[in-house]
């Protein structure tokens, strides 16, 4: 009995990530998931490209947390094909979370540059005691983004199903696991 597809996600993590190595070739498979994209009943739609495909939710079922699914495929050594999938945000949500994590940052540098410099003139460091705050709003904005996945969970799950069934692959966490070590 195939495990349920639920069971082959992995735990919360920024980006999961999956890599498989199939006979079937770029040609192949690329075929397989535009034809499952043009089926009139598709859960999914996407883009294919050759070596690349991405796939999201038709735009009737996204909400902001929506996953979308960016596929590589690399030819092996062997003359097989390597896929690397990376499930994540829209790249609108994931730019929006590097440019607020970017700036939380820049500014704990800058407090923390202009605190030291004033504790070293032997001034007031009491500007210091921003830093603890924004330490506060950076891990807020991690919590954020770990529900948005959460909010997501079923779509990822969607767009997993959707591959596995397409490609007649089977992507369990051993092959997620390897993806992560790489």
């Amino acid at each position: 009995m195939k495990k349920s597809t639920e069971d082959h996600l992995p735990p919360y993590r920024v980006r999961p990530r999956f890599q498989v190595v199939t006979e079937d070739n770029f040609g192949q498979l690329e075929d397989k998931i535009d034809k499952a994209l043009k089926e009139e009943n598709a859960p999914c739609t996407g883009r294919v490209n050759p070596g690349y495909i991405t796939l999201y939710l038709p735009a009737a079922v996204q909400h902001y947390w929506s996953p979308q699914l960016s596929i590589t495929l690399d030819e092996t050594e062997e003359g097989k094909t390597l896929i690397r999938g990376v499930y994540g945000p829209r790249p609108a949500v994931w730019t929006m979370f590097v440019f607020f994590y970017a700036i939380l940052g820049f500014a704990i540098l800058v407090i923390s540059i202009i605190g030291m410099a004033n504790l070293s003139l032997e001034k007031s460091g009491t500007v210091l005691w921003l830093v603890p705050l924004l330490v506060v709003a950076f891990l807020s904005l991690y919590l954020v983004a770990f529900f948005g996945q959460k909010a997501g969970h079923d779509q990822m799950v969607t767009l997993h199903q959707f591959l596995e069934e397409s490609t007649g692959l089977n992507i369990d966490r051993e092959h997620q696991a390897e993806a992560e070590r790489v």
